[in-house]
């Protein structure tokens, strides 16, 4: 199953992990240990096998979403349907391996009458949704998964992300302009 292309709202992102696919697929499938790390759950209860056809619910912001398991497929795709307040979700997240990781694509349409009212807020909320879930994705495998890579990947790791942090400016001095 896919997202559709021609919901109102869809959105997609990706992101480099450094960690392996196991360690990443592990953090996914784990539905009822979302809530230990992904920052907008609050609970969820799987009714059943992690299998297509399970059942399952979970709490995050306002609503409460009813989900069911479309495809699993270990460590490479998992994809569930869901519904909440008006709206119909397809969550699709595949994983491939690289050299010094996983490439991790994550890809969400969302349609109903709420959607196509409120269709440009929705797909910012979306987006955004997308984005901080990809991200916390990313904290909790690369901690859980540092001591799985090879020492190079360790190593190399958080000298790549201090390449990315914007200069650090000495203490004191003040931004231009204000």
């Amino acid at each position: 199953m896919d997202i559709r292309e021609n919901a109102p709202a869809v959105a997609r992102a990706q992101v480099q992990i450094a960690a392996d696919p196991d360690t990443v697929w592990r953090l996914l499938s784990d539905l009822e240990g979302w809530p230990r790390w992904k920052p907008n759950v609050r609970s969820v209860s799987l009714r059943g096998p992690l299998a297509p056809g399970s059942k399952f619910v979970w709490k995050a912001g306002p609503g409460t979403i009813r989900s069911t398991l479309r495809e699993v497929d270990p460590p490479r795709r998992i994809v569930w349907s869901g519904a909440t307040l008006g709206i119909k979700a397809i969550d699709v997240f595949r994983l491939e391996p690289r050299d010094d990781g996983t490439l991790v694509a994550q890809e969400e349409s969302w349609e109903g009458l709420v959607v196509s009212l409120f269709a440009g807020r929705l797909r910012r909320t979306l987006q955004l949704s997308i984005d901080k879930g990809l991200a916390a994705v990313k904290s909790e495998a690369e901690r859980r998964g540092r001591s799985r890579l090879p020492p190079t990947v360790r190593s190399r790791a958080p000298r790549q992300l201090a390449a990315l942090a914007p200069p650090r400016r000495p203490r004191g001095s003040r931004r231009r302009g204000r």
